[in-house]
C-alpha cells in the first residue's frame, strides 16, 4: 500500500493544489492536521483538497477541531474523507487510527484545540496493533524537536506507539521537525509537514 502523507499546510493552498496532483500516484491519502490557521480560513483549504478522490484520513490539528472539520466537510461533500480522532477505520484491510490536538497542552491560548497527555490516553485506548496511527502530535523524543531543539512531543503517544507497534507513525506539528523520521521499536516515525511524502507499506521507504 502506497500513501500520501502530509501536515500542517496551514492554509496555503498552492500546498493542498499540489497534494491534490500527487494523490493518484497513492492508495491513500494521510492529513495529519493543522488545515488552517488559528480556527480560521479551514473551509478554503478543504475545499483544494476535496478533489483527492482516493481514500483519505484526517485528524484534526490544534487549528481545527474534528467539529470544525467535520462540519466542513458535510458542506462541501467529500465522501473518500474519514476524520478520525480517538477513532479507527479499515482501508482495503489495513487499519487507520488517528488522534489530532496538540499534546500536551500548548501555550498557545485558547484557541488551541489542544489536550492533556490523560486525554490522550483515553482516545488512544482503542488503537489496534499494527495500525497506521496518524496523530497531529508527535511521540515525545521522536521528530519532535522545536528549532531550538526542545523535544515538545506526547508521553500518551508514545506509549501507544510502543505498546501497539503501529506499521507506520505519522505526525506533524513540530515544524523543525518536518520530514524527519525516526523509530520505536520497529515503528518508523514520519513527521510530514506540507510538501508530501510517498511511503510504501510494509517497510520504511520514504521519497
Amino acid at each position: 500500500m502506497k500513501l500520501l502523507l502530509f501536515s500542517d499546510v496551514h492554509g496555503d493552498l498552492d500546498a493542498c493544489r499540489e497534494l491534490v496532483d500527487r494523490s493518484s500516484e497513492a492508495d491513500v491519502v494521510v492529513g495529519a492536521g493543522d488545515f488552517c490557521q488559528m480556527r480560521q480560513n479551514l473551509q478554503a483549504p478543504l475545499d483544494v483538497l476535496s478533489a483527492i478522490t482516493t481514500p483519505t484520513v484526517l485528524v484534526p490539528g490544534n487549528a481545527e477541531t474534528e467539529d470544525e472539520i467535520a462540519g466542513q466537510l458535510s458542506a462541501i461533500g467529500w465522501p473518500e474523507a474519514h476524520v478520525l480522532h480517538g477513532t479507527g477505520v479499515t482501508i482495503d484491510g489495513q487499519p487507520f487510527f488517528g488522534i489530532g490536538g496538540g499534546i500536551p497542552v500548548t501555550p498557545f491560548g485558547p484557541w488551541s484545540y489542544d489536550f492533556s497527555e490523560e486525554e490522550a490516553r483515553r482516545l488512544l485506548a482503542d488503537c489496534p496493533d499494527g495500525a497506521v496511527l496518524v496523530s497531529h502530535s508527535p511521540p515525545k523524543n521522536a521528530v519532535d524537536r522545536d528549532s531550538k531543539g526542545q523535544s515538545l512531543g506526547s508521553v500518551a503517544v508514545r506509549e501507544a506507539v510502543e505498546a501497539t507497534a503501529p506499521l507506520l507513525t505519522v505526525c506533524g506539528h513540530i515544524h523543525g521537525s518536518w520530514g524527519h523520521t525516526a523509530t520505536i521499536g520497529p515503528t518508523s516515525v514520519f513527521n510530514a509537514g506540507p510538501d508530501g511524502a510517498i511511503w510504501n507499506l510494509p517497510g520504511a521507504d520514504e521519497t
